[in-house]
Parts: structure tokens; sequence; C-alpha cells
């Protein structure tokens, strides 16, 4: 048996930013492991299975992601599990970031994940059971240089797991956060390979992140067993 199969059995996981990376790897787990996926992204659907159900939303647009649970209702009335995912990333020193790519962070990284877990949760709160697992980051904690507006939004992302774990612990919903290191996908792709393979040889497990690394993270958290575990943050490859 597929180690994530009895975990997804019988539910529907809405994860965004599932047309590449780290969504789509996840989402394909899913579906491998029997459960129903709503994919929400920008632009159309890279994942063909019966069981797959796409929907073109800007999750940084609250009235998009509104829009987007408005479709999704038309094909489900239940979300279990959501991954929030989805993220954008201009790498560059603060003095000269562009206000443009700054704001485009905070809509994406921070607003998109709140809007997502805003409407996913009043679904939830119907069946009395939610696992909401937020995409945090390495750079949370390690604070590299390049990373100001990024960092923050994935710290705050991290804050607002947290109290939103306290708001919704009554309804039998928890919230995590993820905090994955390097993995190589197209967003690891815009920054200089040098770079991040110096912060690589710097953890205490020094290798990039395999797919099955964060699977197993997502499985646990996820899982029917994991109902005492809420307002926590996992971060991986010893960082801390």
């Amino acid at each position: 048996m597929n180690p994530g199969g009895s975990t997804y059995a019988g539910k529907l996981a809405l994860i965004t930013g599932s047309r590449r990376g780290v969504g789509r790897l996840l989402a394909e787990h899913i579906l491998r492991n029997g459960g129903r996926v709503a994919g929400f992204a920008r632009g159309e659907s890279t994942i063909d299975h019966p069981d797959y159900h796409h929907f073109q939303v800007d999750i940084g647009d609250p009235a998009s992601v509104q829009q987007g649970f408005a479709a999704l209702k038309k094909v489900s009335d239940a979300v279990h599990i959501v991954v929030n995912n989805a993220a954008v990333l201009t790498s560059q020193y603060a003095m000269i970031m562009p206000p443009a790519q700054a704001q485009a962070m905070i809509n994406t990284n921070l607003m998109g994940a709140f809007m997502v877990s805003r409407e996913a949760s009043k679904l939830m709160r119907k069946g009395k059971w939610g696992r909401i697992i937020n995409i945090g980051s390495m750079a949370v904690s390690l604070e590299p240089i390049g990373d100001s507006v990024y960092a923050a939004c994935k710290a705050g992302l991290a804050t607002l797991s947290n109290v939103m774990a306290k708001e919704l612990a009554p309804l039998n919903i928890t919230c995590n956060t993820l905090s994955i290191t390097a993995i190589k996908t197209d967003m690891l792709a815009q920054l200089p390979g040098d770079k991040i393979d110096a912060v690589i040889a710097g953890l205490p497990i020094p290798r990039y992140a395999e797919p099955d690394d964060i699977f197993n993270i997502v499985d646990f958290l996820a899982s029917e067993r994991s109902s005492y575990i809420t307002a926590q943050t996992i971060y991986m490859g010893g960082v801390n």
C-alpha cells in the first residue's frame, strides 16, 4: 500500500499553485494515493486525471479567490485539506526592490493564503474536520540577503497559521506550516545556483529536498491521527 493511501481516500484536497513545482508534485501524490484534488492556478491545467479539477484563479486577487470557490462548490460541497503552496519570488536588495514586485509577493504569498484559508474553513466547518497546511520557507530562519519581503511574507504566513489554528480548533480544523528548504523547481531556477548551493552546504543535513521529504510531512499533517497537532511549524534539513 502507498504511504499516503489511507490519508487521502475519500478526501478532497485543494492545492494552490498546482500547475508546476511543489504544487504539482503534491497534487500528483495525492491523486496517486486515492484522493481527489482541486487545483487553483493562474494558468491552464498541466494535470490530466479524472479526479483532478482545475480552476484558473489568481490567489493574489480576493475577488478571483471567491469566484474560484464559487466554481469549486459546483464540483464538491466539501474541502477536507488545503495546501497553501502558491508563491511568487523576487529576490532583490530592498533599496532597489520595485514596489510592484514587493506588493505582488504580499498579495500572493500572504493575503492569498489568508483568502484561501478563510473560504476553505467555511466549507470545513460544515464537516467539522479540516487540515490547512501552509508551505513556508527556510528564508524565515536564515534571513538571506535579497529576500526581505519574501521572508517577511513567509514569517507572516506562519503567524497567520498559528492564530487561525486557535480560531479553528473548536471546529476540528488544524493549521500548520511546513517550511521547506530548496527543491529543484522553476522558482528556484530564478536564483543563482552557486548561492543556493552555498546555503544548502551550510545546513545540518546538506542536501536539496526531494519530493518524498515533502510528501512525508504533508501526509503526517493531513492524517486523521494528527488531530492533536496544530499551530506548529516544521522545518526541513535541520533549519530551526
